[in-house]
């Protein structure tokens, strides 16, 4: 049975009348079908399989568009006035209640803030934080190099870049649980609480802090961020708080799981690992070439206007989910897409968003990722997943894995 024949599924009376029955598919972007045997990544790919249109909906989460095409995903970043960010969440109801600064806004005044987040946490803070990245990376992989097992996800994959994060913004390690908990909840609810309360308990810890230092000024990012100017003016505590419950959403959730993707295909992979470890000047190169075989965010716009993509009428009040994903898994962008080619000569994709959303710290992640590959390989260069063990993935805004269980000999 082909994926188009799985994923389709019959017209239904409630479904909005200018949805055609040809673009209608059973797809859920918290639990991806076949998610369970296929992987996050395979699970998502099968929307680009032969037999179903770039652009698709879904009655799933209130009922949206997903484009599935690199082209459509760039259109749908790019073209401000048709797709607003003031909903960038999937289903709307949650969308709507998401105010994070400058994620929620578009240009012209996305600008303004926009500008602030890069001076504190640019390219140019890597030569500023490397040494104690790797630092910090070493210390970790210390604790159990010599035991001949970890679960790479709850051992390196989350205190390492939670742990980076923390450092840079000046809280202590001791409240990474709660932090990380409450980022989990609005990009991979599990029932516990609502995206309003997650975000008001995010905003409830802050507020403190981004007083006192906005009175006291510390080095930190978050010190400078909520010290700057905004049109040449103070940025407002509301303003303040805003931008940095976004830092921290983003700084505690998207290179934690990545890591534990990478990890996976190279423990399943041992010449792609011996490759690096024969060649580690390709880390630079595979580093990006797992960004885009392993991405994992779907954000969403707002349709702010009746427009035709890909042959098809959206109108005003749709959603449309933008799959950074699924840009470097389509082979229309890269020859032969599953396959990991660390000699990859074009490598395209945009797990880091595109155009005016491009994320701000990804200098920071892709610094990240290159540390653990040179760090854990030079410490544990042969290791695999115990035989039995599962390694389950989860669908959301940011796809994850929960747990990676890993054993080496010593």
């Amino acid at each position: 049975m082909s994926t188009a024949s799985v994923l389709k599924v019959p017209r239904n009376a409630d479904f909005p009348a200018h949805i055609p029955e040809d673009r209608v598919v059973d797809f859920d972007m918290y639990n991806p079908p076949g998610i369970e045997k296929l992987g996050l990544q395979s699970a998502w790919k099968q929307l680009q399989e032969s037999g179903l249109p770039d652009l698709v909906w879904t009655p799933k989460n209130g009922g949206h568009w997903i484009a599935t095409r690199g082209k459509y995903i760039r259109q749908g970043f790019e073209d401000h006035e048709n797709f607003s960010a003031e909903c960038p969440f999937i289903p709307k109801e949650v969308g709507d209640e998401y105010d994070f600064i400058p994620t929620s806004l578009n240009p012209p005044e996305h600008r303004h803030y926009r500008s602030l987040i890069s001076a504190a946490v640019g390219p140019h803070i890597v030569p500023q934080i490397k040494d104690s990245i790797r630092a910090l990376s070493r210390s970790l992989i210390d604790k159990f190099a010599d035991k001949g097992s970890c679960n790479f996800t709850h051992d390196y994959a989350e205190p390492f870049p939670v742990g980076v994060f923390l450092e840079l913004v000046d809280l202590p390690f001791s409240d990474a649980a709660v932090l990380k908990n409450l980022a989990d909840q609005m990009t991979r609810p599990d029932g516990s609480m609502t995206f309003p309360q997650a975000r008001d308990a995010l905003y409830a810890y802050l507020k403190p802090i981004v007083i006192e230092r906005m009175k006291n000024p510390g080095k930190d990012v978050i010190s400078k961020v909520v010290t700057g100017k905004v049109s040449g003016r103070d940025l407002t505590l509301d303003e303040a708080l805003r931008i940095c419950g976004l830092l921290l959403v983003g700084g505690l959730d998207t290179v934690v799981n990545f890591l534990s993707f990478s990890m996976q295909f190279l423990a399943n992979n041992p010449k792609h690992r011996k490759e690096l470890l024969d060649h580690p000047e390709k880390i630079p190169a595979a580093t990006e070439e797992l960004l885009r075989r392993f991405s994992l965010v779907a954000d969403g716009r707002l349709v702010k206007n009746d427009i035709e993509v890909d042959g098809v009428l959206l109108k005003a009040g749709d959603m449309i989910l933008l799959p950074q994903l699924l840009t470097g898994l389509d082979e229309r962008e890269n020859q032969c897409p599953m396959h990991v080619d660390f000699d990859r000569k074009k490598v395209t994709h945009t797990t880091f968003g595109h155009g005016v959303h491009l994320c701000a710290g990804q200098h920071i992640a892709r610094l990240e990722i290159m540390i653990t590959l040179e760090e854990f390989l030079n410490r544990i260069p042969n290791f695999e997943i115990p035989e039995g063990a599962t390694v389950p993935h989860h669908g959301g805004v940011v796809g994850s894995v929960s747990s990676l269980p890993l054993v080496w000999k010593v």
